[in-house]
């Protein structure tokens, strides 16, 4: 079926001439479009040369002192331009240049203003100007020449800058030559000779400046130390009489004290002494009564003999407390001060008093123990307990006598010497306060004048240390000045340094003046020129391009396919009438009334499916199709001379995409009718600004990036361009699976899902036609 309909379309594309033409106008039509387009931009930037531009000379030039040279940056840029071919320069006034502009005789102008080099001058002055070039540029004449004309502008910034760093290289060469010739002259040998001799006695008299200040500051040193001396002086009195003052108030309060625990140490010992007195008087009661029941109750003499010993061991307590408040007296008296005569009397006469009290204590302990040993005799033997009476009755009357003893030598020789010791310090203190007050004010205000003295002599040397050292430094720097002019004079005259072949300076600086002479006899132009441009580039092309048609052949080539597809589309029917279905199935000229309406596969009855309509009428397209390609690559390769290193794979691409574009096209058709066709040159519209064919992908809104891979046009831009200039790995074979698999989408709308449209695609049709205008 699709054999006979594919042979029915080529009998009638063939019937007669005008069919013939027609259909090779179809075919050559796309390629004469991509033609067009890649000869019209085969070197568009070659011919740059026919872009007019004015260029208006105004500089005024500049010459100063320290460059005695002219130097004319607008003309050097007028000399330099005549010689450019890369655009027409034209050379005129300021005025016809901006009126040339303005009017479109001129893509551009560049007004060179007076004061340009004079303002490029300025980097030698405190005061650095930028010099500034004006460029008038007319943007509405081309989208493209503003492009090209910033580009020769761009030629001539980096040629003033060339230029400029080249002169005044030049210049610097030549201001260094002819230092270096005029040093190894004999008047500059005789300048060297007397600067030598003129800095030698400058040396000298910076060091014995030196010296001179260095004695000056060692002089104000020994006044200062001798103003320290009676500063330290001073503050030894203010001291000392800061602490015979602490050392006053401390004896004063020691006094107080004393006085204090005076009058409570003798409250409490005329209250312990009695207390223990009196209760010694009743131990010995206790004791009597406590043997003379012994015969009667042994027990009981034992229990209160034992009671009493207790009562004697807690009262031992009392004689703690007395030694501990004597001790605090002493702590009193020995904050007096020490050159008091009655302070040492005092003190011992307090340690005999606690002496006494100690003794005292060892009575009652004593006492206490044989209590405790009586109770336990009273009932063992009675003789033995009748002696311990005896005993502890003695013991008592010891102890008490002990405790007599204390209070009347506290009371004779303690308490008098307290209370005489307290009044004399007292009045000591009082006498001697305000004279040592007068003595520290004195010395304090000696202390201040001593104190700013010592800071003015000590600021002073420190300012004549640091001029010293300033002046032994220049000293120094002089005296190296002097070596390096001698040593380099030598080195300019060659001579060497006897037997040992000259020191290591000498070489070095003998190298360096090898170094300038060599600098400043080489040629000066080619040195200029490597300092104004020290960098070159170098430019190595991956997969290079013939010429810029060459690079714009792909997306013209692609374009052009897509365009021919929908023109085939535009002249050929996609449909096939009731008629042409007859004859393929051989049932005459028309089909049977049980048929229906004419449309898609109103003859699937009789054999003819939809898919052999589908197939059947797309052969011819497709033929037509591929003779499209074959006609614009063969073109593009042996009529333009478009660069295809692989001429094969380059056919291939243009096959591959006049199949799948002509499919597509012809899908749509075929399912929307004329609306296709409509959605045919929308997608063209998308693919020509979302290709990435002319400018990178990345420069493009976000849009079309997102929108890129899923476009054709990109893949097959990209394999042809793989197979003109060559392929890394399988790029240009993925490519080619991608664009082929845009034949899935396309073939499943045509086959699968036209189906259920094709109802509402008639009825679309005939209210089309009912305007009898579409």
């Amino acid at each position: 079926m699709i054999w006979g309909i594919f042979k029915r379309d080529m009998c009638h594309a063939t019937r007669n001439v005008i069919a013939v033409i027609v259909s090779m106008g179809l075919v050559v039509v796309p390629a004469l479009y991509a033609w067009f387009n890649i000869a019209a931009s085969w070197d568009p930037y070659g011919n740059t040369k026919a872009l007019k531009v004015a260029v208006a000379n105004n500089d005024k030039g500049y010459k100063s002192d320290l460059i005695p040279v002219r130097v004319n940056v607008g003309e050097t840029i007028i000399s330099t331009l005549h010689a450019n071919d890369q655009l027409d320069w034209q050379f005129v006034k300021s005025d016809k240049a901006i009126d040339g502009v303005k009017s479109g005789e001129y893509y551009a102008a560049i007004v060179i203003p007076k004061g340009f080099s004079a303002d490029m001058m300025t980097l030698f002055s405190p005061d650095i100007k930028h010099a500034q070039l004006k460029y008038y540029l007319n943007e509405k004449i081309n989208p493209i020449a503003p492009h090209i004309t910033d580009q020769g502008a761009t030629t001539v910034v980096n040629t003033i800058d060339k230029t400029f760093a080249k002169t005044i290289a030049q210049v610097g060469l030549d201001l260094a030559s002819s230092i270096l010739h005029y040093s190894q002259s004999p008047q500059m040998a005789e300048y060297m000779r007397n600067l030598n001799g003129n800095l030698t006695t400058m040396a000298d008299t910076l060091s014995g400046a030196s010296q001179q200040v260095t004695s000056y500051s060692q002089l104000l040193g020994s006044a200062n130390d001798i103003v320290d001396s009676t500063g330290k002086l001073l503050a030894s009195a203010t001291k000392a009489g800061k602490q015979a003052q602490n050392a006053l108030k401390q004896g004063k309060s020691g006094a107080t004290s004393l006085t204090s625990a005076g009058a409570n140490v003798t409250s409490s010992v005329n209250t312990a002494l009695d207390q223990v007195s009196g209760a010694f008087d009743q131990v010995a009661a206790k004791v009597n009564k406590a043997f003379d029941a012994i015969g009667k109750d042994s027990d009981t003499a034992a229990s209160q003999l034992a009671t009493l010993s207790e009562q004697i061991s807690s009262g031992e307590s009392l004689y703690d407390t007395y030694i501990t408040s004597l001790n605090h007296m002493r702590e009193s008296v020995e904050q007096l001060p020490d050159s008091d005569s009655a302070k040492q009397a005092l003190l011992e006469a307090i340690d005999w008093e606690i002496t006494l009290l100690e003794a005292a204590k060892g009575d009652s302990q004593k006492l206490a123990q044989q209590l405790k040993d009586a109770s336990t005799q009273v009932t063992q033997d009675t003789a033995a307990a009748e002696r311990s009476r005896k005993e502890i009755l003695n013991r008592i009357t010891s102890a008490k006598q002990s405790i007599s003893n204390v209070r009347d030598d506290y009371a004779t020789n303690v308490k008098p010497k307290i209370d005489a010791l307290a009044s004399t310090v007292s009045t000591l203190i009082s006498q001697t306060d305000s004279m040592i007050t007068q003595l520290s004010g004195t010395a304090d205000g000696l202390d201040d004048v001593t104190g700013d003295v010592g800071t003015n002599v000590t600021s002073i040397r420190s300012t004549l240390g640091a001029i010293a050292k300033k002046l032994d430094s220049s000293a120094a720097t002089v005296k190296e000045l002097i070596t390096k002019l001698e040593t380099g004079g030598n080195a300019g005259d060659g001579n060497s340094d006897g037997g040992n072949g000259g020191n290591d300076a000498s070489s070095s600086d003998s190298g360096e003046s090898d170094e300038l002479r060599a600098l400043a006899t080489a040629n000066a132009s080619t040195l200029s020129t490597l300092i104004s441009a020290p960098v070159a580039l170098h430019r190595v092309s991956v997969y290079p391009i013939a010429n810029y048609g060459s690079a714009m052949a792909p997306f013209y080539t692609i374009l052009s396919i897509w365009v021919g597809a929908i023109i085939l589309c535009a002249m050929l029917k996609v449909t096939i009438s009731d008629r042409e279905k007859a004859h393929v199935l051989g049932l005459g000229d028309t089909l049977p009334r049980i048929a229906g309406p004419s449309g898609p596969g109103n003859a699937s009855r009789w054999g003819l499916r939809l898919d052999h309509e589908y197939f059947g009428r797309y052969a011819i397209f497709a033929l037509l199709a591929l003779l499209q390609g074959t006609l614009v690559c063969l073109g593009d390769m042996y009529f333009l001379g478009v660069q295809a290193n692989h001429a094969l794979q380059f056919l291939a691409v243009g096959w591959l995409a006049a199949l799948v574009f002509s499919n597509i096209v012809y899908t749509l058709t075929v399912s929307f009718g004329d609306i296709g066709k409509a959605v045919a040159v929308v997608l063209l519209v998308m693919q020509v600004a979302g290709s990435g064919g002319t400018f990178p992908i990345e420069t493009l809104p976000k849009f079309f990036q997102m929108l890129y891979p899923f476009l054709p046009f990109p893949h097959a831009i990209d394999a042809m361009h793989a197979a003109m200039a060559g392929s890394y790995g399988n790029e240009y074979l993925l490519d080619m699976v991608y664009l082929a698999l845009f034949l899935i989408p396309s073939l499943l709308l045509g086959l699968v899902l036209r189906k259920p449209v094709i109802r509402l695609n008639n009825w679309v049709s005939r209210n089309l036609e009912s305007t009898k205008v579409m």
